[in-house]
């Protein structure tokens, strides 16, 4: 029987099949489903910020960051097994819009370049993406089949 494993804002969770992830609430925040389809084994964080090195000095928790979460939660699989992962992204969104500061109230797009980025370095593909836009997200990750389902007020169910 599976379980439904609850991930929160700056966190994530390893598990295998048939258990679901889920992590409500993204909106400029992105969640990363990292998958290997061939040990069933999956993961899914949910970061807040794009990049640990403009964190305040005394900030310890490595989850909120894409830099290091992602690097923790590879090491983490690795660990259980997966060797072969690909990855699924949804959220960062522009949920407002701050006239005059340009990009830089865009934590969303930071966010989802950041994310990008990391998975690039430790070659990790991106093979589905559901983000941007202006509009928060629920994500869903089945680990019995890799599925990412999204779920967004007054829109359409969608299954990656």
């Amino acid at each position: 029987m599976s379980e439904l494993i609850r991930v929160g804002i700056s966190d994530y969770a390893k598990a295998k099949a048939p258990n679901i992830l889920v992590t409500f609430a993204l909106g400029s925040c992105v969640g990363i489903c990292l998958f290997d389809g061939a040990t069933k084994t999956g993961g899914l964080s949910h970061i807040m910020l794009p990049d640990s090195t403009q964190a305040a000095r005394n900030e310890t928790n490595r989850m909120k960051f894409a830099d290091t979460a992602l690097v923790d939660i590879v090491r983490d699989l690795k660990g259980m097994g997966a060797a072969r992962l690909t990855a699924k992204i949804a959220g960062g969104a522009q949920m407002f819009s701050t006239p005059g500061i340009g990009n830089l109230g865009n934590i969303g797009e930071r966010n989802v370049k950041a994310v990008k980025a990391a998975l690039a370095s430790l070659k990790i593909p991106i093979v589905a993406e559901d983000t941007g836009k202006n509009y928060g997200r629920t994500v869903y990750f089945d680990l019995s089949t890799g599925v990412m389902k999204v779920q967004s007020i007054g829109k359409t169910t969608v299954e990656y």
